[in-house]
């Protein structure tokens, strides 16, 4: 891990096209201002893991779950 010291208004730069810039400082709180392209995701670290945990929940799908969708698709399309 990379440790930096910045104050208030300094800027964290990376790559090419992600800027991190220090907005308040507060007692033991920051505000950070994120600048990044619309294809970069950007989470809190709880979110994201709460995020993948539902993904990794969703694709756990039982056999018996696959067969009654495989049921209903089949059902649709003999309508």
């Amino acid at each position: 891990m990379l440790v930096l010291s910045r104050k208030k208004d300094e800027v964290i730069v990376i790559g090419d096209d992600i800027e991190v810039t220090i907005v308040d400082i507060r007692g033991d709180q920051i505000k950070i201002g994120v600048s990044a392209p619309r294809s970069v995701s950007i989470h809190r670290k709880e979110i994201y893991d709460a995020i993948h945990a539902e993904n990794k929940a969703a694709s756990q799908a039982t056999a018996s779950q696959v067969g009654k969708l495989a049921d209903l698709l089949r059902q649709r399309a003999n309508k």
